[in-house]
C-alpha cells in the first residue's frame, strides 16, 4: 500500500522530464556524480543539483560520498527500488479518512 505522506511528494517529484531521465539514467547506468550527471544532461551542476534534491525528499534516490575518476571526494546519487503502483484503488486506500481538501485549512493543498 502506498503512504499517503509519500505519495504526492513522488508524484510532484517524478512530473518533471528532467527527474525523469535522471531516474531512468540512474536506474540503467547505476550511481553517478553530481557533475558526471550534470554533463550528461546538459545541465549546470545547481540545477541538477535541485533535481536531486526534489528527487532525494521523495525517497526515490539515495546519496553516499565516493571518489570521483579525478580522485576528488564527490556525492554519488543512485535510484531506490521503488515501485508505485498508480491506480484509482491505490490512491483510495492513501486517501481513506482524509478531509476534503476544500475543507483543509492548513492549506497544505495546491488550487
Amino acid at each position: 500500500m502506498i503512504r499517503s505522506d509519500t505519495l504526492l511528494p513522488q508524484l510532484q517529484a517524478l512530473a518533471n522530464p528532467v527527474r525523469l531521465w535522471i531516474v531512468a539514467r540512474l536506474h540503467q547506468h547505476g550511481p553517478h556524480y553530481v557533475s558526471e550527471l550534470a554533463r550528461a544532461a546538459g545541465i549546470s551542476r545547481p540545477l541538477l543539483k535541485m533535481h536531486l534534491r526534489k528527487l532525494e525528499d521523495a525517497q526515490l534516490v539515495t546519496s553516499k560520498t565516493g571518489t570521483a575518476d579525478n580522485g576528488k571526494s564527490a556525492n554519488f546519487f543512485q535510484i531506490v527500488s521503488f515501485d508505485l503502483p498508480l491506480t484509482p484503488a491505490a490512491i483510495a486506500d492513501t486517501q481513506a479518512g482524509s478531509e476534503s481538501p476544500a475543507t483543509r485549512k492548513d492549506g497544505d493543498f495546491d488550487a
